[in-house]
């Protein structure tokens, strides 16, 4: 941990927190905005598999939602990764991926990340390959959902990023 974090805390989130996490994931200007209830559910289900960075007095400032795939109940698939503005350039979201990881290794026998990456997300490109290169572990690439799949009019595809195999001690 860095001196600029540590007057932060990293936990599970907590339904509390859900209306933090959706006001931080708006703000962010790049994440898909999911519902307000989504993130209240969100903190109250997958809160084993989720992780939330607080300030000095108890408020989020940064988040990670994820879950166990329910085919693959060793991969841990990163949803949303958001650090408040006011905390960003602190490396805030690699804290929270290596603690979540960390967690996850430990009380659910996590042995692989997920995560779905759009091209142009440079930002997210980068913390999960240093994710990988920091725990020694292969990274592999490839599209998940390609442009032609959704939905709602023009989306650039989602590049699928598997991460594994993970260790305790990596």
């Amino acid at each position: 941990m860095t001196a600029a974090q540590a007057d932060l805390q990293i936990d599970r989130p907590r339904v509390a927190d859900g209306a933090a996490l959706w006001r931080i994931a708006r703000d962010s200007k790049v994440l898909d905005l999911n519902s307000s209830y989504s993130y209240l559910l969100w903190c109250r289900d997958f809160a084993a598999t989720s992780a939330v960075a607080r300030d000095g007095h108890g408020v989020p400032v940064g988040f990670i939602t994820g879950y166990n795939r329910p085919d693959r109940p060793d991969t841990l698939l990163v949803w949303q990764v958001a650090v408040d503005e006011a905390y960003r350039g602190r490396r805030l979201a690699a804290s929270l991926l290596d603690g979540l990881v960390a967690r996850t290794v430990a009380e659910c026998a996590t042995t692989t990340v997920e995560t779905t990456i759009s091209p142009d997300n440079t930002a997210s490109q980068r913390l999960f390959t240093s994710f990988a290169e920091r725990h020694g572990a292969r990274l592999e690439r490839e599209v998940l959902f390609d442009t032609d799949v959704f939905p709602d009019g023009p989306h650039e595809p989602e590049v699928l990023y598997r991460i594994g195999p993970l260790t305790a001690a990596g």
